[in-house]
């Protein structure tokens, strides 16, 4: 394996640590947003997504830091490389795409509770304007 196999990660980890950022971002948005609904017809609806929003607060934190760890790791496997610790950088490297597959894994579970929140919102709407969608 030669250093550059490793450099082969870099943009996409990158890319990814952009995207999870974005994600972060939504959900602090989104619980801003809550905070200022105030009706007593609101409360089911906000008390339905506190659990997901906490949830995917969990596993977004889980997704960077794997990421993180991951580009880390790719790292230090591109230096070993480049000493000429030819098994060390292969482990280092093996160790990163498995943190890359975890964090992968962590954000599919956070889309999944993603679309089962906006399904809370679809309900709550269909719910709320049943006599005119009919």
């Amino acid at each position: 394996m030669t250093v550059s196999t490793p450099a082969l990660l870099f943009p996409a980890i990158s890319l990814l640590l952009l995207a999870y950022t974005n994600r972060f971002l939504i959900l602090a948005q989104l619980i801003r947003q809550l905070k200022h609904m105030e009706t007593q017809d609101d409360y089911p609806l906000i008390a339905r997504q506190l659990g997901m929003l906490r949830q995917r607060i969990l596993l977004t934190k889980r997704m960077q830091a794997t990421g993180v760890l991951s580009f880390l790791i790719c790292t230090l496997s591109m230096f070993a490389l480049f000493l000429g610790w030819e098994t060390v950088g292969t482990v280092s490297f093996g160790s990163s795409l498995i943190l890359l597959s975890l964090s992968l894994l962590f954000s599919f579970w956070e889309i999944v509770i993603s679309n089962n929140a906006i399904n809370v919102e679809l309900e709550d709407f269909e719910r709320k304007h049943k006599s005119r969608l009919i």
